[in-house]
Formats: structure tokens, C-alpha cells, sequence
């Protein structure tokens, strides 16, 4: 037997496991992902700004979404101003060695944010110390804390309002869905500020 015949088992098997998820989230979260849609469009129309910050994949993320919203998503249009937070070297490194890791993405926030704001923390278990301080950091202020975390939602489920979810306990797949659900919020923000209909 040839590799590719071994594996294409276990590759249907990850679809299909990709699958009954998104299954779930459309089931339970199709009205979260709208609300959250509105909030941002509401900061971005206010004239706030987005951060956005997690850690390993879920930083990935933070700054994938960030590309599409201060670059373009699906057309060309104004850029939006978001930001990702902890992906300057210099700067991470120096709150990490003089205040701590926890300290990461708080100080930032503490910097940056302001009243009218909005902050997307992202965590696959909602539990990482370091984003729920950024989040304290941001209620403290006065931003809009959203959340996009797995499991049973964590801490950040306490703290965040809107919370998005994803209903499995696999990292990989939690983290495939907080990418879908960034680029379906990056679709309805891009059309409700700059499509037809804004423009009429």
C-alpha cells in the first residue's frame, strides 16, 4: 500500500470531523457571529479601532485578520485601522522581560486603546493568563472586549460579551473555525461599510 492510499483515510476523516463542526457552530452561533459583525461595524462607523491579540496560532490569526481588514478582504476600499498586538520584537520582548508575559498584550492594550474601541481576544481554551489581562485591561478603559474561544469558552466566556465558541475540544479544529469565522466577519464588515448600499 502507498502512502497516499494509507492516508486518504485519515484525511476524509479530518474533513469530516471540519465539517460536523461548522455543522454545530451554524446551528448555535449563526446569530453570535451577526451581532459581532454589527459591533465592529458600529466601532469602525464611530471611528474606532480593532485590536486583536492571542498566542502561537491564535496570534497567527489575530494578524491574519488584521491584513484583511487594514489591506482588503475581497475588494479595494479605504483601510480599516486594526491592529495586532505583541508582533514587534522589540517591544514584546522588553514587557515580557521587565513586567512579565501577562503583562504582553495588556500594556499594549493600556496603551492603545480607548473608549469606543473594540478588542478581539482570542484564545482556543479562553483560559490564557495573558489575554484575560489584556481583556481586564480593556473593560478597565472602557473598548468593547469580544472573544473567539473552544471548548466550554473559559474564563473568556465570563469576560467577553459577545463570546464565539467553537464547540470542540480540538485546538486544530477550534482554530480553523476562529479563521472562518474572522473571514465571515471580514465579508459582512467590508460590504456593510463600503458596498453598494453604503455607497448609495
Amino acid at each position: 500500500m502507498n502512502v497516499s492510499d494509507r492516508v486518504t483515510p485519515a484525511v476524509r476523516r479530518h474533513f469530516e470531523r471540519h465539517l460536523e463542526v461548522t455543522r454545530r457552530v451554524v446551528e448555535s452561533m449563526t446569530g453570535e457571529i451577526a451581532r459581532t459583525a454589527e459591533i465592529l461595524v458600529e466601532t469602525f462607523r464611530g471611528g474606532g479601532k480593532l485590536l486583536l491579540f492571542g498566542n502561537g496560532g491564535s496570534m497567527a490569526d489575530a494578524i491574519h485578520i488584521e491584513g484583511e481588514l487594514s489591506g482588503r478582504f475581497l475588494f479595494d476600499r479605504d483601510p480599516l485601522p486594526a491592529i495586532a498586538l505583541a508582533t514587534g520584537p522589540s517591544s514584546a520582548t522588553a514587557i515580557a522581560n521587565d513586567l512579565g508575559f501577562d503583562q504582553i498584550f495588556a500594556r499594549q492594550v493600556r496603551a492603545l486603546a480607548r473608549p469606543g474601541d473594540a478588542v478581539l481576544a482570542i484564545s482556543t481554551s479562553g483560559n490564557s493568563r495573558n489575554v484575560l489581562e489584556a481583556v481586564d485591561a480593556a473593560r478597565t478603559i472602557g473598548a468593547r472586549v469580544i472573544g473567539l474561544a473552544g471548548g466550554t469558552g473559559g474564563k473568556l466566556a465570563e469576560v467577553a460579551d459577545p463570546v464565539l465558541v467553537v464547540p470542540s475540544d480540538s485546538t486544530p479544529v477550534i482554530q480553523e473555525h476562529h479563521i472562518l469565522i474572522g473571514h465571515i466577519l471580514c465579508e459582512i464588515i467590508e460590504e456593510e461599510l463600503f458596498g453598494e448600499a453604503s455607497r448609495g
